[in-house]
């Protein structure tokens, strides 16, 4: 077990008595010695000494009252520092939270922020991947020039066509006249050597 130390008995007799613990004491004190020396005689040796005993004893309680006053002034200054303080610190306090709520406020906007330029980006992206509008005007436009020649080669090729087709059929016509033709001459020729050899 651990010595106690003179410092833990004040401590500890402050804590049960107070600073003030020992004033009841020395009025109680003061009152019989006031009593003993009012009922003592004049002319007694003890009288001066109680006087000036008393006179001691008043000087304590005042320097005991004194610094109790000073105490509860000292008190009441630093329980006013305290409020103050306290007060200083609520208002940091809700200052602090205003600030915190506003930079929740502002984090969801930057967050919201990113988001939107992270996807105008990859638009961005997608669309420079893209041909150029003007480039794929001209791509359309010769395009449709190539259709159009394309058109008229096709309309050409087929003019061309039934017009070789419709020669095709004159040919054909012809041919078939020269067949009938010569199929009619070699019967005449055959009648007419029918015709010498009978005669």
């Amino acid at each position: 077990m651990a010595a106690v130390t003179d410092d833990d008995i004040i401590r500890r007799r402050l804590l049960i008595d107070g600073e003030g613990g020992n004033d009841d004491k020395r009025l109680n004190n003061l009152l019989k010695t006031f009593i003993r020396w009012s009922s003592a005689k004049e002319d007694d040796e003890n009288t001066q000494a109680m006087y000036q005993r008393m006179q001691a004893m008043i000087g304590q309680c005042e320097y005991t009252l004194e610094k109790g006053i000073n105490t509860y002034e000292m008190n009441k200054q630093e329980q006013k520092n305290y409020e103050k303080l306290k007060n200083d610190i609520e208002d940091k306090i809700e200052e602090a939270t205003a600030r915190i709520a506003e930079a929740k406020v502002e984090l969801q906007l930057a967050k919201c922020i990113r988001k939107n330029r992270q996807e105008y980006d990859n638009l961005a992206k997608i669309i420079q991947q893209q041909p150029d509008r003007q480039e794929t005007t001209k791509q359309l436009e010769a395009l449709d020039k190539e259709l159009s020649s394309l058109a008229t080669k096709k309309q050409k090729l087929e003019e061309k066509l039934e017009l070789r087709r419709k020669q095709f059929m004159v040919l054909i016509t012809s041919i078939h006249e020269l067949q009938h033709i010569l199929e009619d001459d070699e019967e005449k020729e055959k009648e007419e050597e029918m015709i010498v050899s009978t005669t």
